[in-house]
């Protein structure tokens, strides 16, 4: 009944939010060259690996030319982009991934393969679940972008110091889920990473 709720309500926004999708596709094909969307491998559940689908926000050529992490007032991201990643539109793609099954609204955010090999063996934890759009770690670092600008090795800093607090945060929080609680982290999402307040 979990996963059927899940897929009712990313259809739902999906269906919803269609105006929003198509100007931001709009947009993006209007001020950039190369694809609407930007596919990244994941790992998910069991590390399983995933496509998880976003709206490009960068140059075509962004990870040749940069590495994994956005930095700052990063010139790889468009101006289009700069928007998008305001408001968290460009995550809106992501409840196709929640129809498919690779993520559900709430869970771990999934990380690329390159970090997900750091893991220890307690911090893997966090791939016994599904992954999610968002989580409780994703709303403590929001501003994570413009913390990453403040130090001389922004990779090293990102790895030493805030992946092992996110993997904290998380690991918590799957200790004490509940359908409530995941409600109330929908909202707090919704209240500081979108609306800003």
């Amino acid at each position: 009944m979990h996963r059927w709720g899940e897929v009712l309500f990313a259809a739902t926004g999906l269906a919803v939010a269609s105006p929003v999708l198509l100007l931001c596709a709009v947009a993006i094909a209007l001020t950039s060259s190369g694809p609407i969307l930007f596919r990244q491998e994941r790992v998910g559940r069991g590390g399983k690996s995933f496509n998880i689908i976003k709206f490009r926000t960068m140059v075509c050529n962004a990870r040749e030319v940069g590495g994994p992490l956005t930095i700052g007032a990063d010139a790889r991201v468009t101006w289009v982009g700069v928007a998008l990643r305001k408001f968290k539109l460009d995550e809106l793609p992501q409840l196709w991934n929640v129809l498919r099954g690779d993520m559900k609204f709430v869970g771990p955010r999934p990380e690329v393969p390159e970090y997900v090999r750091l893991y220890d063996e307690v911090q893997r934890a966090v791939l016994l679940v599904p992954p999610g759009i968002t989580d409780p770690a994703s709303i403590q670092f929001r501003n994570e972008s413009a913390m990453l600008q403040t130090v001389e090795d922004p990779e090293r800093f990102y790895v030493e110091e805030i992946l092992p607090q996110k993997l904290a945060i998380n690991a918590e929080y799957l200790e004490h889920r509940s359908g409530w609680r995941d409600m109330g982290v929908i909202a707090e999402t919704v209240r500081k990473a979108v609306l800003k307040i």
